[in-house]
């Protein structure tokens, strides 16, 4: 199952239960060691530690809504449960930590600076992966075929997640940012509707139909880029308001950690010390994609994404949020490049469809 030069490669095929089967499968040692780490790590970052008995109400109302938009997803996560040798309820909270903690419960400085790119230039997408918990002990990579669609995709994944970010065979890619604000419900938490799109989707207009469909959970800003178009689409409260480049001389979409549509900037929620740093990032990331050529390689864009303040150094806080992997996608090759933890101290990691 391993591929790439040490992170895993999860490959699976079939109807939903049987590719979550495998992917369970293939990880079972792992996430049984994650389960009984502080509940998924969740006691070791949140200031208020949280029971299982205490998350089984919020787990059956997740995956209540979960199950009735996305039926594939939630037959996968039952696979994922019986390959790995987990109860379900296990397996959905692996899905759904991230919401678990929520915005209120933890402090948060800074998570993800991603950029994407078409038009004229070779089509790429690039982030860090900025987390807390230490998770890169567990990141992945799964390979998608689900039956009765040529579509394959390939998923970053953290520790039984479905999804994270991605590309799949029709040349499509979505990263992701952490922005705040609103209520975060029971619904389809982002990640799953990620990994949706990438079983779905064609292209981002294609993308762009589908994530107006679902009833989503929690604020996030979704990048999404194809042969044609990047772009950034923020989500706040069940609303959704797209940032696409106006210039065809620079089309490009780069976003961070605050809300830059009006209409959504004033219920940004991240506090003062989080935007300054989100506002570095933007910046510096906006610049340093200026000067990157337009046939960039990934090891051009890795090397823009391993300097400061893009890349979070590790402050020996598992509550402080560190870039625990940056991806470099180049979606009309159907590539995925990793490299993971700190991006200045790794090497890159290949992944192709």
């Amino acid at each position: 199952m391993t591929g790439g030069g040490g992170i895993p490669l999860v490959r699976a095929s079939g109807d939903p239960f049987a590719v979550g089967r495998a992917h369970g499968e293939a990880l079972a040692g792992p996430l049984r060691t994650f389960l009984d780490d502080s509940l998924c790590r969740l006691n070791k970052v949140l200031q208020e530690p949280v029971t299982w008995e205490g998350l089984l109400p919020s787990i059956a109302a997740y995956r209540a809504a979960v199950a009735a938009a996305l039926p594939d997803q939630a037959a996968e996560i039952a696979g994922l449960a019986a390959g790995a040798g987990i109860t379900q309820d296990e397996a959905w909270l692996l899905q759904l930590r991230r919401e678990i903690m929520g915005y209120h419960r933890i402090p948060t400085a800074g998570d993800c600076t991603t950029y994407a790119r078409t038009g004229h230039t070779v089509p790429v997408l690039s982030q860090t992966v900025d987390l807390n918990g230490n998770l890169d002990d567990y990141l992945g990579v799964l390979e998608i075929a689900r039956t009765a669609s040529p579509r394959r995709s390939l998923v970053l994944s953290f520790g039984g997640l479905l999804g994270y970010l991605g590309l799949n065979s029709d040349g499509l890619a979505v990263g992701l940012n952490l922005v705040l604000g609103g209520d975060w419900h029971p619904g389809v938490p982002p990640y799953l509707a990620i990994r949706h799109l990438l079983d779905t989707a064609r292209d981002v207009t294609e993308a762009l139909e589908i994530l107006r469909t679902l009833p989503l959970a929690s604020s996030r800003t979704i990048v999404l880029c194809d042969r044609r178009r990047a772009l950034c689409v923020e989500i706040l409260d069940d609303d959704l308001r797209v940032i696409e480049p106006d210039d065809p001389a620079r089309p490009h979409a780069v976003h961070t950690n605050h809300f830059l549509h009006p209409d959504f900037a004033p219920g940004d929620e991240i506090n003062v010390f989080a935007r300054n740093s989100s506002v570095r990032r933007l910046k510096a990331a906006t610049a340093g994609l200026d000067e990157l050529p337009s046939d960039a390689g990934a090891e051009e864009h890795f090397a823009l994404m391993a300097q400061p303040p893009i890349c979070v150094p590790d402050r020996g806080d598992i509550r402080a949020e560190r870039t625990v992997a940056a991806v470099v996608m180049f979606p009309d090759r159907g590539e995925l490049h990793v490299r993971p933890g700190d991006p200045s101290l790794s090497h890159t990691q290949t992944f192709r469809l």
